[in-house]
């Protein structure tokens, strides 16, 4: 009996191995796909993501019961979670490209006051990026926490000097309203459109120089006079105005040659890079019903009796994965974010499906959302 045992058991020690290396062989097969399939590999150092914008509707009264109601604005295709400093945290839905959003119950358990904070991490790939919310999450409160000043030390009553767009023709799908601010440097600044949920951030592009574009989705309703709202905040002190000319460019009155330069070139810019993202698929039942049959029927191959029946339950197991890590590659897609530097100094990020047709250091110009070549 023991010389018959000890045949199957070198059988079986050599079909576990032979399985084994089957697994380990399939779990290497994502850099082999996208080349299959006629795509370009993904660097390790995929373009880091954006944050634009990241809002509260806060409450009245922390109890239990109330819903915060979270909104950020990003680059597309990440997943989004807010942390709440006293309670639990919320994943956000991509709800539009680039618009994730969420609602956080408020529990019995949780201590939540004008003092805590909230910080969102936005993952594109293998890549995050933070915020966090410079309001409080109780509607009247003060914020959290003072803004420290890029000197540390307590500033003034911050000053805005100006804040200005460059309206768009009509509000629609695409087009682009681009907002500048000059003030009191080293802050942070924002502005809220009426009618629009959250926020939007501005970067400090030079000295005292803020600015940040806003492309309009299907369900924005802003109307042509929609008042906007400037925010610039320096250590604890905050300034605001509000501006002065309509979003929509009159179309009763004509526009000068030099008024075109001008709102051209706020457009205008260069290729900076493009980076592919890429976006691994979730694997189904069925990748992991295939892949736990296969392994069944090696692992029948094993033993007898006792032996075989826990031979199929490994391969079945191990099959599952392997069938499922399967489907998961083959379902990997690759979006394209071009990212362009204005020749005002500041960005802009341009998402394609497939493979855009620009190159690195070529000129263009953003309309409506999307580049043409300059």
């Amino acid at each position: 009996m023991i010389e018959y045992l000890q045949p199957q058991q070198t059988t079986m020690r050599r079909l576990i191995s032979t399985f084994l290396t089957a697994l380990a062989f399939v779990l290497t097969l994502p850099a082999a796909l996208p080349h299959a399939a006629g795509q370009s590999a993904l660097p390790s150092a995929g373009a880091e993501p954006r944050i634009s914008g990241f809002d509260v509707k806060p409450v009245s009264q922390p109890s239990p019961g109330n819903e915060l109601l979270f909104t950020l604005y990003g680059s597309p295709g990440g997943s989004a979670r807010v942390q709440i400093a006293g309670a639990g945290s919320v994943l956000l839905d991509e709800t539009d490209p680039g618009v994730y959003e969420g609602a956080y119950t408020i529990r019995q358990r949780d201590r939540i006051s004008a003092a805590s904070t909230a910080t969102v991490n936005l993952r594109v790939g293998n890549r995050v990026a933070s915020s966090v919310l410079d309001e409080s999450l109780i509607a009247g409160a003060a914020a959290p926490r003072p803004v420290v000043s890029s000197t540390g030390a307590a500033a003034d009553t911050p000053v805005i000097e100006r804040f200005d767009v460059a309206p768009a023709n009509r509000l629609e799908p695409g087009a682009d309203l681009f907002f500048t601010l000059n003030g009191t440097p080293g802050g942070t600044a924002s502005v809220r459109i009426a009618g629009l949920a959250g926020k939007l951030v501005l970067d400090e592009v030079r000295r005292g120089v803020y600015e940040g574009s806003y492309d309009l989705r299907p369900r924005d309703h802003i109307a042509p006079d929609a008042q906007v709202t400037a925010n610039l905040r320096v250590g604890d002190h905050e300034a605001t105005r509000v501006l002065e000319r309509p979003l929509v460019a009159p179309s009763n009155r004509p526009v000068s040659t030099s008024q075109r330069a001008v709102d051209s070139c706020l457009h205008c810019g260069v290729v900076e890079s493009i980076n592919p993202v890429e976006v691994k698929g979730n694997g189904s039942y069925v990748g992991k019903i295939a892949g736990g049959v296969v392994g069944a029927i090696l692992g029948s191959q094993i033993g007898q009796g006792g032996g075989r029946t826990a031979a199929q339950i490994a391969g079945a197991v191990g099959g599952a994965v392997a069938g499922n890590e399967i489907e998961k590659r083959t379902r990997t897609t690759t979006h394209y974010e071009v990212v362009v530097r204005l020749a005002n100094g500041g960005t802009q990020t341009i998402s394609y499906a497939s493979t855009p047709p620009f190159t690195v250091g070529q000129r263009v110009r953003v309309e409506n959302g999307e580049l043409r070549a300059a």
